[in-house]
């Protein structure tokens, strides 16, 4: 490996400004100007300060490194493709391209060595603070001293843009009230925008702004390698407060339009590509070029890396040997390990239990921790309305009475900042140890749309606890009553939606979930008190997994009703006053309309038939999302306006969810279809 001399580190700093300038004129397409800014202080930071394997992007003892303004992707793939990661040079020229592994925006699981999808500006940043308190919380229930899993950093960049947006705030704020010092982030103060300069919108005090929050807050120049790497040392030194390094930079360094707008979001085009590459005494005559001293240099630094990696394994091992208890629970949580029995243990004394499907889902998350101790998490501020609840006795991070850990609890309280919780929630996911989980009122799942979004995209095990799930929440009113949230929710891909019925179906759903390691869940669960389900045809708990399944299901049916959630019991009781009519009724639950989707369809259409008895979707709500259930003969039940406010039996009775009018509608409905 040749020695890091001043003339090849200025070759190094080109060879990555140059890739991430060639590869977006190629695409025509990208973000050139961050990447060319920053790319003296990143390499700094990975070459001197990241801890990683690039033949091992997933080893859990790696720093973690979050590209939050994930237009500058470029620059990451340039990094990644020099350090001998899994992504070669005709990976870079196909930047932006169908199907590449360079994608406009980095995206997890698809680049080796992309710890998170980043793009909407401050995700990543309250990514970061997840997997920061992740790494703490795995810390404090697995290590023992410095050798066993946790005791690594998160570094990231984030922009002018990640800190104007909302998210940052509520994240940063979060992660200096939990003592962050594992948390390190370069701010990249470029003071440009897409629009022009950062004062045209954006003139607060960062620092003042960070320190107020609770960081340990620097600044240095981004050109200056013996400043930043002080910092760095100094902000690994500050075990009790995240770190902000605010980075002056120069967008566009080295062209025609270095500190401009016009570096930030297109490219330079041809003209100033070849201006720059001759005023930096570069090949002008190709495109993607890597020189053969710089090969060379990160063939040997890919090598350093690795052997630095046998040396932290030889201290984990060490901790093995130490810690054999603690060592085997870390495995076990890695591995998503739930008991066998898991559904048995979950609805135990669940059946004939009338109570709100919150309540259930509480008794869940109380279960499910004792039968796979290694949740972490909790609600925006609504714990004390069971979403999700405090789980009792697993203590709560910051809370150091008794001499406890400050991050060896399982309850989060993440205060009343819905938008950072979602995104932090995932980060948790990301780092891979524990499974998070948090929640708020249903309604607000509106203000971590872009978490739950990114959660499916990414393909995270985070699970979302909703509660207060429709009109029936009562006098709280419209502002709080869910009607299109449901439809909305639905409509994302990758995001089962879960709206159980009682107890039963409630232990069924988090059984599941506890066993779907690939993805995200959501639940949606009732504040009023649910009867327990009276179930006339046969049941098994593995039903609930197939999406749907008949609770009543009377020979001939003339019509099927098919609801979830509170609506279910409110279908059975309506069931009953057709049959007193003479009109049979099958009863269909949907607890999960994705899963039931993803049936053959063959079963799909004996259960709820596309051509025979009309069928009925019931929901007190909007309903949208099943009208391709009820088809062409069949009636949506729903909600076409906003709610009121008055308890919910009222409710009910203004709405029309009583047994009585919803038997009148279908009886109306039927006689339609002969006329």
């Amino acid at each position: 490996m040749p020695p890091l001399t001043p003339t090849l580190r200025e070759r190094v700093e080109h060879t990555i400004r140059f890739l991430a300038v060639d590869a977006v004129q190629r695409a025509n397409s990208g973000h050139p100007g961050a990447p060319m800014g920053l790319a003296r202080a990143v390499f700094q930071l990975w070459d001197a300060h990241l801890r990683f394997d690039p033949g091992d992007p997933v080893w859990p003892l790696r720093d973690r490194f979050v590209l939050s303004n994930g237009h500058a992707s470029m620059l990451l793939y340039a990094l990644l493709h020099l350090y001998e990661y899994a992504l070669t040079l005709d990976d870079i020229a196909s930047f932006r391209r169908l199907h590449s592994k360079t994608p406009g925006h980095p995206e997890h699981c698809l680049t080796p060595g992309v710890e998170v999808t980043t793009g909407p500006l401050g995700q990543g940043f309250a990514n970061g603070v997840g997997m920061a308190l992740a790494a703490r919380a795995t810390r404090a229930r697995f290590a023992a001293g410095a050798d066993g899993p946790g005791n690594h950093f998160v570094y990231g960049v984030v922009s002018d843009g990640d800190l104007m947006e909302g998210i940052s705030a509520e994240a940063a704020s979060l992660a200096g009230h939990w003592r962050l010092g594992n948390l390190i982030y370069l701010y990249d103060d470029n003071r440009i925008t897409i629009d022009g300069p950062t004062p045209l919108c954006f003139s607060e005090n960062v620092p003042m702004r960070f320190e107020a929050q609770g960081w340990h807050v620097q600044s240095i120049d981004g050109e200056d390698v013996a400043g930043l790497d002080a910092a760095l040392a100094a902000a690994r030194a500050e075990t009790g407060r995240p770190s902000l390094v605010c980075t002056r930079t120069v967008i566009g360094r080295g062209s025609a339009v270095a500190g401009m707008s016009k570096a930030h979001g297109a490219p330079l085009g041809a003209d100033n590509v070849r201006q720059a590459k001759q005023a930096a005494g570069w090949p002008t005559d190709g495109e993607l070029h890597v020189p053969d001293d710089v090969r060379a240099f990160f063939a040997g630094r890919a090598a350093a890396k690795r052997a630095a990696r046998r040396e932290r394994d030889a201290q984990l091992s060490t901790w093995r040997r130490e810690q054999p208890t603690a060592a085997a629970a870390w495995d076990a949580a890695r591995a998503r390990h739930v008991p066998d029995d898991l559904e048995a243990r979950l609805a135990e004394g669940r059946d004939g239990v009338a109570d709100a499907t919150r309540n259930h889902g509480a008794v869940m998350l109380e279960r499910l921790a004792d039968a796979a101790p290694y949740l972490l998490g909790g609600s925006a501020d609504l714990a004390g309305s069971n979403a999700p609840p405090i789980l009792k006795g697993r203590g709560t991070i910051g809370d150091t009475s008794g001499g406890a850990d400050f991050y060896a609890g399982t309850n989060v309280h993440f205060g009343v900042r819905e938008h950072a919780m979602g995104a932090i929630t995932n980060g948790i996911a990301l780092d891979g140890t524990l499974r998070p989980y948090c929640g708020t009122f249903l309604i607000f799942s509106d203000y971590l749309r872009p978490s739950l979004r990114l959660a499916a995209l990414m393909g995270v095990p985070s699970l979302f606890v909703f509660t207060h799930d429709s009109i029936y929440l009562g006098e709280d009113g419209p502002t709080h009553q869910p009607i299109e949230q449901l439809d909305a929710l639905r409509a994302i891909p990758n995001l089962p939606v879960f709206r159980p019925a009682d107890g039963v179906e409630t232990a069924a759903v988090y059984a599941w979930i506890a066993r779907h390691t690939t993805g995200p869940a959501l639940v949606a669960l009732s504040r009023q008190k649910l009867p327990a389900l009276v179930r006339t045809s046969a049941f098994r708990l593995a039903d609930v997994a197939r999406g749907a399944y008949a609770v009543r299901d009377p020979a001939n049916p003339k019509v099927v009703l098919v609801a979830s959630g509170s609506e279910v019991s409110l279908a059975c009781d309506a069931a009953e006053k057709l049959h007193a009519e003479s009109v049979p009724a099958r009863v269909v639950s949907l607890p999960c309309l994705e899963l039931f989707l993803a049936q053959p369809e063959t079963w799909r259409h004996a259960l709820i038939p596309a051509d025979g008895p009309p069928v009925v979707a019931i929901e007190a709500a909007r309903g949208q999302s099943l009208h391709a259930l009820a088809g062409a003969r069949g009636l949506v039940y729903g909600i076409d306006r906003f709610g009121a406010s008055a308890p919910y039996t009222d409710l009910a009775e203004y709405f029309g969810f009583t047994p009585d009018r919803v038997c009148a509608r279908v009886l109306e409905h039927l006689q339609a279809l002969k006329a």
